[in-house]
């Protein structure tokens, strides 16, 4: 990792949504327990007229560009009626030349995709606007049904509860998973959820499952050591295994076994950035059983070994 903390710019334009906005700058804050510092800025210095009856006093303008690392785009109102302003948009073309990654949060694709960096690209946004941003951005492959996707440099979320899994997301990218899931404790929020899961998946009848299955989830990061099923999992919730299971992957994107096996990679990933344990020991401790099982799941999920992970995210980050 760079000696300095990593710069994020976020960028509040007219009729900005307050949790779009909110989001980025509470998971990345300037304090000691994270590596990030944080501006908020908008097209210039000044008073800036947000939606929702709010507005923000920022006191950087587009400068931070030139400062920043990262550079969020909020959600903004009716970015279907117009672009953002051109010096917006040549500044966000810009930071992109000089190699800053840009991550839009929600309708903030539409200024994202002003700039052409989406062109052939997939991108998402709110489901209320996947039709308007493609109708309007015909050369972006628009996704109506992901929370996030990541492009490398350019990533594009939906609504603002998404913005939170984007931005763990890239503190997981940034400096592991342990940072990633103290982040997510600090803001009680999910530890992951898959950039691929639904947007919006419509019941005919409700179901108040939600609890239950978030207290199911505990229990089972608390037992990865012993061999799980769909099984104990269900008598855990104390619903049916089918009923389980198909409401499992609509509340996180995964099966529950793919989701067991993701959380013990996890664990693992925690491991190797926190500890000394080794590769046989750490496979026993989430449950994986051997090194050999450990290293074949890890570059499954994601192709890398555990050796070269350590070695990529070493004790202290």
């Amino acid at each position: 990792m760079t000696g300095r903390n990593h710069r994020v710019a976020v960028l509040v334009l007219e009729g900005a949504k307050p949790l779009d906005v909110g989001i980025p700058a509470q998971i990345f804050t300037t304090r000691q327990s994270m590596p990030y510092e944080v501006r908020v800025c908008g097209p210039a210095p000044g008073l800036v007229t947000g939606g929702d009856g709010l507005s923000y006093h920022v006191a950087d303008g587009l400068e931070a560009f030139d400062w920043a690392d990262t550079v969020f785009i909020p959600g903004y109102r009716h970015p279907d009626r117009e672009d953002p302003p051109a010096e917006v948009v040549a500044a966000l073309r810009a930071a992109h030349e000089r190699g800053a990654r840009l991550a839009a949060i929600s309708t903030g694709a539409f200024a994202l995709a002003a700039t052409g960096l989406l062109d052939g690209k997939r991108a998402t946004t709110h489901w209320h606007y996947t039709k308007a941003l493609q109708a309007r951005h015909p050369l972006v492959d628009v996704d109506e049904n992901v929370l996030f996707v990541d492009e490398g440099n350019v990533l594009t979320s939906a609504g603002a509860a998404s913005g939170i899994d984007l931005c763990l997301h890239l503190v997981r990218r940034d400096h592991g998973v342990g940072l990633s899931n103290h982040v997510a404790r600090r803001l009680v929020a999910a530890p992951y959820r898959s950039g691929g899961q639904a947007q919006y998946v419509p019941r005919s009848v409700p179901e108040e499952l939600g609890p239950v299955f978030a207290a199911t989830r505990e229990w089972a990061l608390r037992h990865l050591a012993e061999p799980l099923t769909v099984g104990d999992l269900a008598r855990h919730a104390n619903v049916s295994t089918r009923t389980f299971s198909r409401r499992f992957v609509e509340d996180t994107g995964y099966t529950p076994m793919q989701w067991v096996l993701r959380a013990r990679v996890d664990v693992a990933r925690e491991l190797l950035e926190r500890s000394e344990l080794g590769v046989e020991q750490i496979a026993a401790e989430v449950g994986l059983g051997t090194g050999a099982n450990l290293r074949l799941h890890f570059h499954r999920i994601l192709g890398t070994s555990p050796s070269e992970y350590r070695h990529t995210f070493v004790q202290g980050g």
